[in-house]
């Protein structure tokens, strides 16, 4: 069994064979459920889509009154993002390699679903909190690992995800034979929250969640979601 990382050729890669033409405007696909539960109560400003794969958080962020800062690692997932959002406005859309860009400012809201970057995915969330504004808010979504680093949910015991928002099917699909992800990419629950210095964060939400998968299609996804407030 071989493991491979999440660079930059490995998701240019993965969404030139999940691209093809553009959907239609009709056919962006739903948001993840957990994000619009999420973010429902909180005031629109600023929002950071870490990790937004093809956008569909990203644009409903935009709906409901974000500006939205929309980065990913694959052109080939910000082509189709751009055509997606054609006519949508309030979303600007960065090519970057979120392990070493810096946005220049923080913003209100810094989300994450289901991104896997080229370094440990504790890391990563550590690194995208700095990005969030005293009273801001941080969430994260994520495939639910056990404490032997198994994911649930089927095919090989993990859940590639597409780095974020990525149309009706959230971007699952199955590791290729032969291949699994690098133990740094697996978290626990504990493990995120232990991440957060109870002297800056406030938790709001600290759940595991199976659903569906969207169309009803495959094993249940078992979530870890976060929720976290700055303290100002």
């Amino acid at each position: 069994m071989t493991t491979h990382s999440f660079d930059k050729d490995y998701w240019e890669q993965h969404w030139e064979q999940a691209g093809g033409p553009a959907a239609p405007v009709a056919e962006r696909g739903a948001p993840n459920p957990h994000l619009v539960r999420e973010v429902a109560g909180l005031t629109p400003g600023t929002a950071l889509d870490a990790g937004c794969g093809t956008g569909a958080e990203a644009l409903w962020l935009a709906g409901q009154g974000w500006q939205v800062t929309a980065a990913d690692i694959s052109a080939a997932a910000l082509a189709r993002a751009r055509e997606l959002a054609e006519g949508v406005e309030r979303v600007t859309w960065v090519e970057a390699d979120l392990t070493t860009w810096e946005p220049g400012n923080v913003f209100d809201l810094v989300v994450t679903n289901y991104a896997h970057p080229a370094i440990p995915q504790l890391a990563f969330y550590d690194r995208i909190a700095r990005w969030v504004a005293p009273g801001g808010t941080l969430l994260i979504v994520g495939h639910l690992h056990d404490a032997g680093g198994q994911a649930h949910g089927g095919g090989h015991g993990y859940h590639e995800a597409h780095g974020g928002g990525h149309g009706e099917a959230h971007g699952e699909r199955e590791a290729p034979h032969g291949e699994e992800p690098p133990a740094e990419a697996t978290v626990t629950l504990a493990n995120i929250t232990a991440l957060l210095d109870p002297g800056v964060w406030r938790i709001d939400t600290a759940e595991e969640q199976t659903r569906e998968r969207p169309g009803g299609q495959g094993l249940p996804l078992h979530d870890v979601i976060v929720r976290a407030g700055r303290l100002g």
